[in-house]
């Protein structure tokens, strides 16, 4: 089925099960380092960040920004958000633990089953593709994304803008393989466990679970494409889960057990991990077995944008200046951007792009009257239910929900 292996012997061959064809001097080495004078890192970022960080190409994609090596994690530039579609090799990579599995898909399964099921059954990777096949567009973000801008700073993997993608997944419904063992009416929620494992004994597996609502909607998937290739090893080959509209804390890859359970999953990666203070975010989705009087499971992502066209203190030539970026929320639907350029005093619309899904990043773009000097652009979406950012950050002890407007700098002369 699978053999746990550490990171270095496993990626390059993983890779190429994924169907990325890699030369053998490439499996053989995970990391390819560019010789880079800077690493572009989110303003914010706490200072030591710089020292750490390094533009780094795993198998099969382009420069990221490394962050991390064990667990491995790594960060997309603001160069790659430039379009509504994250292509798979610029696509971020989130990692818990550090022993990442080396996959064979011939022999690949997924163990369903669990006391909230009226049976048990075994499912191959064909067994997948054989099922009616659904494809949504919807952004993976990482419950931490941003998590570096915290101010003041807080523990943890130091994101800046880009621990989050846009990928069209395709994939056989959790509805549909649940359907095959049947749920009981005690069953409350699905948990999910992945290939992946801890270096040392000590270290708590990382499972996760949803609430059986979520898990039976129609757009959670069990993925083996992204952007119409077989998932890339860094995320999640041969299939992982989709959760459209959560943080991605539940997007489980290489998805090994799905387990219907009668009492709350009880492991580390729920409580006390991955938890915001109750009462400190407008979301709407909850996870009731779950919560407690003083914290919930992070669930939906809250509505955020991005500008992406321009890095903070580009320089512009005085006059017309297209600028643009992204906007998403947990899948309410992009209602309006607005910019200012005056620090928040005043408003206008911006002009919204291309629709590819209520859980997909929707392109914006506003044209700006450059004056010479600098020149300020602040964003702000809001979503079909009325929620929009903030105009100061909602701090918490993880640096969860970072979606402060984003102002930047633009220098014309």
């Amino acid at each position: 089925m699978f053999t746990r292996r550490t990171l270095l012997s496993a990626a390059g061959a993983g890779a190429a099960l994924a169907g990325g064809g890699f030369a053998a001097k490439a499996a053989q080495q995970i990391v390819l380092q560019f010789d880079v004078s800077r690493v572009p890192l989110s303003p914010g970022v706490p200072a030591g960040v710089a020292s750490v960080a390094r533009m780094e190409a795993l198998p099969g994609k382009k420069p990221l920004i490394k962050l991390a090596y064990r667990a491995p994690n790594y960060e997309a530039p603001l160069d790659y958000f430039r379009t509504p579609i994250t292509p798979n090799d610029e696509f971020f990579v989130r990692y818990h633990l550090s022993n990442i599995p080396q996959v064979d898909a011939k022999t690949y399964q997924i163990d369903v089953g669990g006391d909230g099921a009226n049976g048990q059954a075994t499912l191959t990777l064909d067994d997948l593709k054989a099922m009616p096949a659904y494809e949504i567009v919807a952004v993976n973000q990482c419950s931490g994304n941003r998590r570096g801008l915290s101010n003041p700073h807080v523990a943890g993997v130091e994101w800046g803008y880009g621990a989050m993608g846009c990928a069209r997944w395709k994939g056989a419904r959790l509805k549909d393989v649940l359907d095959k063992v049947g749920l009981k009416k005690e069953a409350i929620e699905i948990a999910f466990n992945g290939a992946d494992g801890p270096v040392l004994d000590a270290t708590p597996d990382f499972i996760k679970s949803l609430p059986v609502w979520k898990a039976i909607d129609e757009s959670t998937l069990i993925a083996y494409e992204m952007n119409g290739a077989a998932l890339p090893h860094f995320n999640g080959f041969p299939a992982r889960l989709i959760v459209p509209g959560w943080t991605g804390t539940y997007w489980m890859k290489h998805l090994i057990s799905v387990t219907a359970l009668t009492k709350p999953q009880g492991g580390f990666w729920m409580n006390p991990a991955y938890r915001i203070p109750v009462g400190k975010f407008p979301v709407v989705a909850r996870f009731a077995s779950q919560e407690n009087a003083t914290s919930t499971p992070i669930t939906e992502m809250v509505i955020n944008s991005l500008i992406t066209s321009h890095p903070d203190g580009a320089k512009v030539k005085p006059g017309k200046v297209t600028v643009g970026g992204l906007a998403w929320d947990a899948g309410y639907g992009i209602r309006s951007v607005e910019v200012s350029t005056d620090s928040g005093k005043t408003w206008s619309s911006a002009t919204l792009g291309d629709d590819l899904g209520r859980y997909a990043f929707r392109p914006w773009s506003f044209e700006l009257n450059a004056k010479r000097g600098n020149n300020t652009v602040m964003a702000n979406a809001t979503n079909a239910i009325g929620q929009s950012q903030v105009a100061t950050l909602i701090w918490n002890p993880a640096g969860y929900h970072n979606n402060v407007m984003q102002n930047i700098t633009l220098v014309a002369g």
